[in-house]
């Protein structure tokens, strides 16, 4: 099995050369980067050609990489005042409405596609992913006309990450209501979300306003090595 997989690695590279920005086999898979601007074509290869025969897709995902390799939760010490996530607000999930962001240290373009493929044919898997060349509008080409299964993956990245895709020809919400505000997967989405629903006897109707709930951050326990946790040795006297 390993050595397929290095040898569908290896046909990647010598089939698209240069339009590959990447090629990792690990954890007993292959992965492929491509831009934006290479993605069609690539994709119409992976299909197409006998040599790979991609004929399924079996998923389709955004990933928002704005908090990347960092964390809240350091659960190793104790501060004088609380523990990690529960005192140091880093986590743009825990704002509240109105709260401004915190500015992150950008080492990557933020939001990507990955696409999981499957050939039959030669009973293989490859993930392909491709980054949104802008943050501020996150724009990717619409696989449906290669993939038509892609069409509602499409519809709920958008709708979860705000990530367009360029000739999708029904591009819209799918998991929540038309005014919805924001896109609930990305990290800077509060946790309480923007807004909340209420019933208004007044207007006889249902209405949106900001939310009243404050976020709660549970903390979890402090992991600490010391004596309390230690096995005693087999034959060693109490103390």
């Amino acid at each position: 099995m390993t050595n397929n997989i290095q040898q569908l690695s290896e046909k990647l590279a010598a089939g698209f050369g240069a339009k590959l920005t990447g090629n990792v086999v690990d954890c007993g898979e292959v992965t492929i980067e491509v831009s934006v601007n290479d993605l069609m074509s690539v994709c119409l290869k992976l299909r197409d050609d006998h040599e790979f025969a991609f004929e399924q897709l079996i998923d389709l995902c955004g990933v928002d990489y704005s908090e990347y390799g960092q964390t809240e939760w350091v659960t190793e010490q104790a501060t004088g005042t609380g523990f990690s996530r529960g005192v140091d607000v880093a986590s743009h999930g825990r704002l509240r409405f109105g709260d401004e962001t915190p500015e992150k240290k950008k080492d990557c373009l933020r939001f990507a596609v990955v696409y999981h493929l499957l050939s039959v044919t030669n009973n293989q898997r490859l993930r392909v992913r491709v980054y949104a060349e802008d943050d501020a509008m996150p724009v990717v080409p619409s696989v449906t006309t290669i993939w038509a299964g892609a069409n509602w993956f499409e519809r709920e990245a958008f709708d979860l990450f705000g990530i367009h895709f360029e000739g999708h020809n029904d591009l819209r919400r799918i998991l929540t209501d038309y005014g919805f505000v924001g896109h609930p997967f990305r990290k800077d989405f509060p946790l309480v979300g923007h807004v909340e629903m209420r019933y208004d006897p007044e207007q006889k109707r249902v209405i949106y306003q900001p939310v009243t709930i404050e976020p709660r951050v549970l903390v979890p326990r402090v992991i600490r090595e010391d004596n309390r946790y230690f096995e005693p040795e087999e034959g060693a006297a109490d103390v």
